[in-house]
């Protein structure tokens, strides 16, 4: 036995104990300290460091054209033209200033006021730790006329920096590859988000060309026409910046205002960009940045957006009397129904709190914001008082509205387990009360609800069937939401409490009884749109079960093939193809093909084997990638629109099985 070990085992703790981890090696050793998570999230977080370091370089006026691609070998390129990291020696370091940045956590031009006014990144390790989790990082650097290069292995240097030759072009070029042993669960690229992510940094930072190329085969891609028409590439651009970005949100629902309020300002040192849109909707969609950062938890520029809203609104309305029919108070929130707004403010030295990191605490920033909206949205009242009467009435309807709402809360809020009341006679619970081990399946019909019950396991896993679609709380009234009864059933099963009057949508999850909450539909398309409509009442009035991931989607299979005592479960038509070749031994004589259409298609036993048990199963957990643009999918999926709907589905649906 090792010495250390011999000590640990006898209680003793002394200097050799002591672990030290130099230079990049940390961040090996626990990298979801510094990137979040080693999943899907942390995977695309690499991608986010390095276009920081060319955002900054934007921000500070030195950068025009950003473009991102996704390699055939799912390694990442970033490009810019920016002044390119400086390669010359460090005076402290003794080496060169590329190498230093490349491997030196917290080493860069954005801890210096010289360099950048303000930076993004929500950790500030950038590059550096997207080497140290790479197995390869090759670093090109064009300025001052040449070219200069210098590669890394999992973040040790090969070689010192290289003068490769002259070149004409300027600006800083990183390929890296993410380090599989790092990655383990995939180190495979998502088109869809690294898009939605440069398309937001676009609106962000008017004037700048993002472009995301996939050079991927269409195999990879999964989208056949791409092998015809060659790699799949976009191009983010906005002239106008937040106001281009509130009506890219705002694209599929009813304005109330002719055009989105826009203010701009940075009186007080504190550059301060801000867009909004009335709607006729029932949801506040209010998405807050600071330094390109999306600050999901708020922080003090929210706070002093929210008072600068009410009180200038508030003021408007007294003063031309529209409020003196009224027989009861304006609530704060009444001021928010139906509001669209982007708030984007750049602070030099950002004070970051919150469970998460991305709740802004610098309290001087509350008074500029504040004051910014009121002067602004003073003068646009004043100036557009049609405008200003529909964003009034707006307030007074959500007012009305609300009181209704809460006589429905609390008839949920009775209901619930916390005030001793029964749980739903549908619900079929499970024996163990342990939180963390037990989940609720939310099942469609009572028929395969029937047969859930019947294969679970009853120790851990709860059954609540809904009847036909839920009510779609995109196009509801709030109180229309509590009054509905397999809603209030949903609330009631989980234990969680709404939220107070003033924040309706805030949920109390210290009661809630199941860690898993899994939404288990048919494999159609009406599966499909139920399952689409439970999200969004989640998205909407229950954001933070998804937030702290408990919300599931079940898979269930689409096809068993069989023949004679073989069979297998497919998920997909590839694996379908496959299976029939395989026991068919290359002929399809003889080979059964059974196309699950519903749930209750299936027996119990197969139910459980291929959707509930934990050890077979496929689960897909809902996270919120991008809350924005998030926010805009549900709104086309559930509106009115259908163009774009319709548009959507084309361009996103791999293939569709239409059952007549």
């Amino acid at each position: 036995m090792k010495e250390n070990e011999a000590n640990l085992n006898s209680g003793q703790y002394s200097a050799e104990n002591i672990q030290v981890l130099e230079g990049l090696e940390a961040v090996r050793k626990r990298p979801s300290m510094y990137i979040g998570d080693v999943g899907s999230r942390g995977l695309h977080h690499l991608v986010y460091e390095v276009v920081d370091n060319s955002i900054d370089e934007a921000l500070a006026g030195y950068c025009n054209n950003i473009d991102v691609i996704i390699n055939e070998d799912n390694s990442i390129t970033v490009v810019d033209d920016g002044r390119g990291i400086p390669v010359d020696i460090h005076e402290k370091e003794g080496r060169s200033a590329l190498e230093v940045v490349l491997t030196v956590l917290h080493a860069g031009g954005k801890f210096s006021k010289d360099s950048y006014k303000v930076s993004g990144g929500l950790h500030g390790v950038g590059v550096s730790c997207v080497n140290a989790l790479s197995v390869r990082v090759i670093a090109e650097i064009h300025r001052d006329g040449m070219m200069y290069r210098q590669e890394y292995e999992r973040g040790t240097p090969l070689y010192p920096v290289k003068e490769v030759g002259p070149s004409d072009k300027r600006g800083t070029i990183i390929t890296f590859k993410p380090d599989h042993e790092i990655f383990t669960l995939s180190t495979v690229y998502n088109y869809e988000i690294l898009s939605a992510r440069l398309r937001e940094l676009a609106y962000l930072n008017k004037g700048v060309k993002l472009s995301l190329k996939d050079l991927r085969s269409a195999s990879e891609n999964q989208e056949s026409e791409e092998s015809v028409s060659g790699p799949k590439s976009e191009l983010f651009y906005s002239e106008a910046g937040l106001l281009d970005f509130v009506q890219y949100l705002d694209g599929t629902r009813e304005k109330l205002t002719d055009k989105p309020i826009y203010l701009e300002s940075d009186k007080t040192g504190i550059p301060i960009e801000i867009a909004m849109q009335y709607n006729s909707g029932f949801s506040e969609n209010i998405h807050s940045y600071v330094n390109n950062i999306n600050t999901i938890e708020g922080g003090t520029h929210l706070s002093g957006f929210r008072r600068g809203l009410t009180t200038t609104l508030k003021n408007y309305a007294d003063k031309n009397g529209m409020l003196s029919k009224l027989k009861f108070e304006i609530d704060a929130a009444d001021f928010r129904e139906g509001l669209t707004a982007i708030i984007s403010v750049k602070v030099a030295e950002p004070q970051f709190e919150g469970q998460t990191k991305t709740k802004l605490g610098n309290s001087e920033v509350m008074a500029a914001v504040s004051q910014a909206v009121s002067i602004a949205l003073d003068n646009y009242l004043e100036e557009n008082p049609k405008d200003a009467k529909n964003i009034i009435d707006k307030v007074i309807l959500a007012a009305t509205a609300r009181h209704a709402a809460r006589k429905a809360r609390e008839l949920v809020q009775r209901k619930t387990v916390m005030s001793g009341s029964g749980l739903p006679g549908k619900l079929a619970d499970c024996s163990d009360r342990d939180p963390e081990k037990c989940e609720i399946f939310l099942v469609e019909g009572d028929s395969a609800g029937g047969t859930a019950k019947t294969g679970r396991d009853r120790a851990f896993q709860a059954i609540l069937p809904l009847r036909g679609k839920i009510l779609n709380v995109e196009k509801a009234m709030e109180h229309k939401v509590f009054e509905s009864e397999e809603i209030r059933n949903i609330f009631t099963a989980l234990g969680v409490t709404i939220g107070t009057e003033e924040d309706s949508k805030a949920l109390n999850l210290t009661k809630l009884r199941y860690h898993k909450v899994v939404i288990m539909t048919d494999a159609d398309v009406d599966g499909s749109h139920i399952a689409t409509l439970i999200l969004t009442f989640f998205f909407r009035h229950m954001q933070d079960l998804i937030k702290n991931g408990y919300v599931y989607i079940a898979t269930p299979p689409l096809y068993l093939v069989k023949k004679g005592k073989q069979e297998t479960y497919c998920w997909t038509d590839e694996e379908r193809i496959k299976a029939v070749e395989e026991i068919g031994k290359g002929r399809e004589s003889g080979v059964h093909v059974q196309r699950y259409k519903g749930l209750g298609e299936m027996n119990a036993i197969q139910l459980w084997d291929t959707t509930m048990n934990p050890e077979t199963r496929i689960l897909r957990q809902v996270t919120i990638e991008n809350a924005a643009e998030a926010d805009r999918i549900f709104s086309m999926l559930m509106g009115d629109e259908v163009p774009p709907r319709r548009e959507f589905i084309e361009t996103h649906a791999k293939y569709a099985n239409i059952d007549a």
